[in-house]
């Protein structure tokens, strides 16, 4: 509201304004002003347009949150000129919300509000420092995979959605060859991905353009349409644009920037690198332990699961060699499948199993249900591993499972994975996320890696004691793997591991083959410090239980200890412990009070 003289207009009959009704008039509308601006006002406006923000810079993300979307003919522009706006714009939100004091909104929804609208233009602003923009080849969530699902998103069915769906795609060759002068530059300034990355991504643009054309993705909108004009515009454009663009992009990749590329995985190859690793991994968990504080604590961790694994192996197996065990885990014929018929059947199985037992630990379930299915046969196997696809709209949520290589994927695994990507996993946290009501739309875009695999990697946990696991090699391989991302992640990035190095270090644990090894080497070097989030988030969630069960006792409710960590969706863990610290309190006061 602004400021100023306002004038009243009154009926017939009353009291003309005389000075001494103007001033009292005036100094309401100046106090309604002031309580408009708040502190809680003040958040909800900087949120409203950081919201605004994100849409224009990801318009078609807000498909994958479940976001109301008003018009579907936008595209991300990944110019460095749009970028350079957007970058003035978060400046302005980050000095607008420091100034208000996050500790008089406790107890608030702008309390939540605040401390994500916080995280997310610190995040992003302190990842500046890795020109992420300029070495954009990435095989685990480059566009090459984003936009191929957006055009199976994408609406049609009438005039006008018709039209704008030829619009937004019609932006996509501009889009490809912004993103070929954005990694020349990149080059130049002595930026770039590893080689060996850029090679998984070219086998995905191969792959992309080896599908049939009448199965291509980009003619998805085309094939559920009924409109035969619009078929043949859309085929045209596919055909005449984008699939060229494609192959414009696989060549500049192949003949241009690979011989070019870095060999190096770690990404202090590229300029500033040493702080671009701190700033991601700053960015992936919320919380500020340095790279060695990570490490040596990864190792600490690791050390423990080694020797529990040890104790289980002589409890099953009479064995009590780390090596021995893990060689016969892999080796137990009970252990392995025959066939990606089977590791889909027994996948679905362990979620829907799952299921059944989440009302007896959480008070509140999602509504909506999480389906199995696997990857697209041209993305299976390039590089790319099981993940969650939350709901969108009224469709249910998918765990997208890598059938690739059935009879090298384990029972054991296949049970572990399933809990972290469905039930108690990432299903169940995502989808109650997008079900809160009371929280400002922004806190959708809220996704940092530490709370929500450390969720799920706390869930794999929770599986075993809600008693989910029907293979005892799940009891062994759960243990085997957990923190093991805390070592190799800094080990390639600030340690000087090899390849060989890491690949031996993850293979040890029996949770993955040598070439699935390799393929994780490639994930952590294009995405530096994201697999330390994992455990960083799952050891948070576990001393936050420890410390509510020792504060609480007997008064300790598992039901309501997490629903009290799920009840403002994906915050930062600092903000978590607070929140949780805070209900302790509450509860102990409440028990002293009885």
């Amino acid at each position: 509201m602004g400021h100023g003289l306002y004038c009243v207009s009154l009926s017939p009959g009353e009291e003309p304004v005389n000075s001494r009704r103007v001033f009292p008039l005036c100094f309401l509308l100046i106090v309604t002003s002031a309580v408009a601006r708040t502190p809680a006002k003040q958040v909800d406006s900087i949120a409203d347009d950081l919201y605004e923000l994100r849409l224009k810079q990801n318009p078609e993300f807000a498909y994958f949150l479940g976001l109301p979307v008003e018009r579907h003919d936008a595209l991300s522009d990944n110019s460095l000129e749009t970028l350079a706006v957007y970058r003035k714009e978060e400046d302005r939100l980050l000095s607008s919300i420091k100034t208000i004091d996050g500790a008089a909104l406790r107890d608030t929804p702008q309390w939540i509000t605040w401390g994500i609208v916080l995280e997310d233009l610190e995040s992003s602003i302190g990842l500046r420092v890795c020109a992420q923009e300029l070495w954009g080849v990435n095989q685990m969530g480059g566009w090459q995979l984003g936009f191929p699902q957006i055009a199976d998103l994408q609406p049609v069915g009438t005039d006008e959605l018709r039209a704008q769906a030829l619009t937004r795609w019609g932006k996509l060759p501009g889009f490809v060859r912004n993103e070929i002068d954005n990694l020349r530059l990149g080059l130049e300034r002595g930026y770039s991905s590893p080689q060996s990355v850029v090679r998984l991504v070219i086998g995905q643009m191969n792959n992309l353009s080896e599908v049939p054309l009448d199965d291509s993705p980009f003619l998805s909108p085309a094939r559920r349409d009924d409109d035969d004009q619009f078929a043949e515009d859309f085929q045209t454009l596919v055909t005449g644009e984008i699939l060229p663009t494609l192959t414009e992009y696989r060549d500049f990749l192949q003949e241009e920037y690979l011989p070019a590329a870095r060999e190096e995985l770690s990404v202090t190859a590229n300029p500033d690198g040493l702080d671009c690793y701190k700033a991601s991994l700053r960015s992936y968990t919320t919380l500020n332990r340095s790279p060695e504080e990570v490490y040596a604590l990864g190792k600490k961790t690791v050390e423990a699961n080694r020797a529990r694994v040890v104790e289980l192996g002589e409890e099953l197996y009479g064995v009590d060699d780390f090596a021995e065990i893990i060689a016969g885990v892999r080796a137990d014929p009970d252990n392995r499948f025959s066939s990606k018929e089977d590791v889909l059947e027994f996948s679905r199985e362990a979620v829907a199993r799952s299921k059944r037992s989440m009302p007896e630990w959480f008070g509140r379930v999602p509504t909506r249900d999480v389906f199995v299915e696997p990857y697209p046969e041209f993305q299976d196997g390039t590089g790319v591993s099981s993940r969650y696809e939350p709901p969108r709209a009224d469709a249910p949520g998918t765990y997208r499972i890598t059938l690739y290589e059935p009879t090298e994927q384990r029972r054991g695994g296949a049970e572990i994975t399933a809990v972290h990507e469905a039930w108690p996993g990432h299903h169940l946290q995502i989808a109650i996320a997008q079900e809160l009501d009371d929280l400002h739309p922004m806190t959708r875009f809220a996704f940092n890696s530490g709370f929500v695999e450390g969720w799920a990697r706390y869930s794999e946990a929770l599986a075993e004691e809600i008693g989910l696991y029907e293979t005892d090699t799940a009891l062994i391989t759960r243990r085997a793997w957990p923190a093991r991302g805390m070592v190799v992640d800094p080990g390639i990035h600030i340690m000087g591991w090899t390849r060989e190095q890491a690949v031996d270090f993850m293979a040890e644990s029996g949770r993955s083959t040598p070439d699935r090894a390799k393929k994780t080497v490639d994930r952590i070097a294009i995405l530096p410090g994201q697999f330390t989030a994992y455990d960083s988030g799952a050891l948070e969630l576990f001393a936050l239980r420890a410390q509510a069960e020792e504060e609480l006792g007997d008064d300790f409710d598992i039901r309501v200890f997490h629903d009290r960590l799920l009840e403002h969706g994906s915050i930062p863990l600092p903000m978590l412990r607070q929140h949780i610290e805070a209900w302790i309190s509450e509860e102990s006061a409440a028990t002293r009070s009885r």
